[in-house]
């Protein structure tokens, strides 16, 4: 599915980037800190000292277009919550957990691991991965440790009160768990709406469990089209077109993500936030912004859907919305990261509000209470 590049399209998307983020240099972050757990999509270098069978990228051409080049992000340049980290104010990318050795955990930690899933099974069939569940539990190390740096847990908790927690997760659910019955149990034991119940169930868990060591405001992004990612049009030989069985049964656990929001939001309406991202921008989005190749990766791929070792990619880079068999490209990341941050153009991808409007709410309440103690003194 190809066509003429649009750059008088793809301008002002670039040029409303670039925008936001000289404005995020030139002050301090809207939030004090950000931490991140999720899989592939936000994996900053988790992946790295792993076992040799769990999903790597760190290795040519991964990080081709990254200043600091392969660093075990699974995608030419930044993610997509690279691209959100800068928006946000952030002078660096927020590290790793597996390499947080000098670096200022005040500001956040990256927890995402290649592979991961909300069930602990997912991925096991190919390799190790660190799920949602060990995520948590290496979120809880870095919670005492700030505690230390601050003094005591009530003051780790009134600073944590403050950070914006972004969990992408769900698709290797999918992908590599019950997308996969030859490796799998879950597809013959879980009809689509059963499995989709039982991983938002589990995600749920996993949210209060962050509410109850400080979490506040929460960034949850869906799954989108798991039927349009190359990997799924060449395993199904669809020809160009995608697979639309899987598009419909990722499609039912964003329906119950957008629910658990609402639930949520009803739940801790007096102290918490949730907002959902939904990521099917692409099947509206692609020609509209200049991308004239969609269902094809940029690099050559291997039998695992990740580019082969030190092989030359597509020179036109902009023009791709897939890097590799099952991951956008910077420039598809730069797109959904701002219409994250700033949905305005885009009714419904924000529910309820954008990332943009979250952080602003959060800085409001910061005011009215610094101006409700200047009052009462």
């Amino acid at each position: 599915m190809e066509s003429m590049i649009k750059p008088w399209l793809v301008f002002p998307i670039l040029l409303l980037s670039a925008n936001y983020l000289q404005q995020s240099v030139n002050g301090k972050s809207q939030v004090p800190c950000l931490f991140i757990f999720g899989d592939s999509l936000s994996d900053g270098g988790n992946n790295n000292n792993l076992p040799a069978n769990s999903p790597r990228s760190n290795y040519n051409p991964y990080g081709i277009d990254f200043p600091m080049g392969p660093t075990g992000r699974f995608t030419n340049g930044r993610t997509t919550i690279d691209i959100i980290t800068q928006l946000l104010g952030f002078e660096k990318f927020i590290p790793p957990f597996a390499n947080i050795n000098g670096s200022d955990i005040l500001k956040g930690v990256n927890y995402a691991s290649g592979g991961a899933g909300i069930r602990m099974e997912t991925y096991s069939a190919k390799g190790y991965a660190i799920s949602l569940g060990l995520q948590l539990r290496n979120h809880r190390v870095i919670v005492s440790q700030i505690a230390s740096q601050l003094g005591g847990i009530d003051k780790a908790q009134e600073y944590l009160n403050k950070c914006l927690y972004y969990v992408h997760i769900g698709s290797n659910d999918y992908i590599n768990n019950y997308f996969l019955p030859q490796l799998y149990l879950s597809s013959n034991v879980y009809s689509p709406e059963q499995y989709a119940e039982n991983l938002i169930e589990e995600l749920s868990l996993n949210l209060q469990a962050l509410h109850e060591i400080g979490a506040r405001k929460y960034v949850l992004p869906g799954l989108g089209l798991l039927g349009c990612t190359p990997s799924a049009i060449l395993t199904h030989e669809t020809y160009g077109s995608c697979v639309e069985e899987q598009n419909d049964i990722a499609s039912i656990f964003d329906f119950k993500l957008k629910s658990l929001v609402d639930h949520f939001n009803n739940k801790f309406s007096a102290d918490s936030k949730f907002i959902l991202i939904n990521n099917t921008l692409q099947s509206t989005a692609e020609h509209s912004y200049g991308f004239s190749v969609s269902m094809a990766p940029c690099c050559p791929i291997s039998a695992v859907g990740l580019c082969i070792r030190d092989e030359r990619p597509c020179s036109n880079r902009r023009e791709y919305v897939f890097w590799d068999a099952v991951h956008p490209g910077e420039a598809w990341n730069l797109l959904i990261a701002t219409t994250s941050y700033d949905s305005s153009n885009h009714s419904g991808f924000a529910y309820p509000m954008d990332i943009k409007h979250l952080v602003e709410q959060e800085i409001e309440m910061e005011l009215d209470f610094t101006s409700q103690l200047s009052s009462s003194s």
